[in-house]
């Protein structure tokens, strides 16, 4: 049995934001994932702007199952078993997983040069954020000039990156989210403790946030819902954040909402970073900002 969507959403305060709005047309969030089933009765309603064919073309496939996920977590109807955080938010879908059967050899992880086409195309659709649940394929420590000129182009065009952390259970940087920018997440069982399989590091303990990732439930493939645990699965937590608070207030920058949703009243001392707290970002954004 498929458990609620009650732990993930009260453990990260969501809530209340969620009781506010439904999110903002004007907020463009792009989703560089696996292919989505469109068809899926839970994301008819979402506004949707494909950058390539973003439909699944092999819906028994891995990336199709992944990519589904994702855009249910976020633009899911409020209905849904999914979390549904934003729905009336704008999705930009740019697919970037192969479509390896389930019988054939998964392919979940990109490398830095991929992604950093991708995300230049979805910079350039208008997102305003982008959800990066995925992985890289790149050694840890290799340099990734081109990903992180992307990471400085969308800090000049003020668009905010969410990042999966990774569920290596590794310290240290990676190519994917060391880049000052890049907000990684790490994923929290439903106790509100880190997994056991989370990277962690200076990174992630500095600029990060602790967000639900055991065994969170969304759309799946064929019309269905399905239940997954990791890092991708937290970081649409704070991409969904993100995009309300922004929804709530449009005026507001990209380092406003930034420094609102990681909190500096707290003091960051260890590797591991806090949890994702929906309500104090809306009252330190409330305190900072005038509209």
């Amino acid at each position: 049995m498929l458990e609620p969507k009650s732990y993930p959403l009260g453990q990260t305060q969501l809530n209340p934001l969620m009781a506010a709005t439904a999110g903002n047309p004007a907020i463009a969030i792009g989703i560089i994932d696996g292919p989505t089933d469109l068809s899926h009765p839970d994301l008819q309603q979402a506004k949707i702007q494909e950058l390539s064919n973003a439909d699944c073309e092999a819906i028994d496939s891995l990336a199709c199952l992944h990519g589904t996920f994702t855009a249910g977590m976020l633009a899911a109807d409020r209905s849904s078993q999914a979390p549904a955080l934003c729905p009336d938010c704008t999705f930009i879908l740019r697919p970037i997983f192969c479509e390896a059967g389930r019988d054939r050899p998964p392919c979940p992880e990109v490398t830095p040069e991929q992604l950093a086409e991708a995300l230049q195309e979805t910079l350039n659709a208008g997102a305003k954020i982008v959800n990066l649940s995925l992985g890289l394929s790149a050694p840890r420590l290799l340099s990734a000039p081109e990903l992180q000129k992307t990471f400085d182009r969308a800090r000049r065009l003020g668009a905010l990156v969410v990042a999966a952390s990774g569920n290596l259970q590794q310290m240290g940087p990676v190519p994917l989210f060391d880049h000052p920018w890049v907000i990684p997440v790490a994923a929290s069982d439903r106790f509100g403790r880190i997994t056991p399989g989370s990277n962690t590091g200076l990174s992630v303990g500095r600029r990060g946030l602790m967000a639900p990732g055991q065994q969170i439930v969304s759309t799946a493939p064929g019309g269905g819902y399905t239940a997954t645990s990791g890092t991708s699965t937290a970081a649409p937590f704070v991409t969904g954040a993100i995009a309300l608070l922004w929804s709530l207030y449009p005026n507001a920058s990209a380092a406003e909402i930034r420094r609102a949703i990681l909190r500096p009243d707290i003091r960051r001392r260890s590797i591991a970073p806090p949890r994702l707290d929906a309500r104090a970002s809306w009252q330190q954004l409330e305190q900072s900002y005038v509209q």
